[in-house]
């Protein structure tokens, strides 16, 4: 619980707080802190950066889950 509090406290909700998530470019190359979540479960917000643009609060989807 200790390394969550490193992290920057959700200005929205103010319940959560905000955590890193990386990705991989259409090259295969790692991109770190591609995203930021909310983790309170009744908070959407987030903040995304494709293509060089930052995008807020885009619709989040469950992708499939291992079996």
């Amino acid at each position: 619980m200790e390394a969550m509090s490193s992290w920057p406290e959700c200005l929205a909700c103010e319940q959560g707080v905000l955590v890193p998530l990386s990705d991989f470019g259409g090259q295969g190359a790692s991109v770190h802190y591609k995203a930021w979540v909310c983790t309170s479960p009744n908070c959407d917000y987030n903040i995304k950066i494709r293509n060089g643009d930052i995008h807020l609060n885009e619709p989040i989807f469950e992708g499939p889950r291992g079996r």
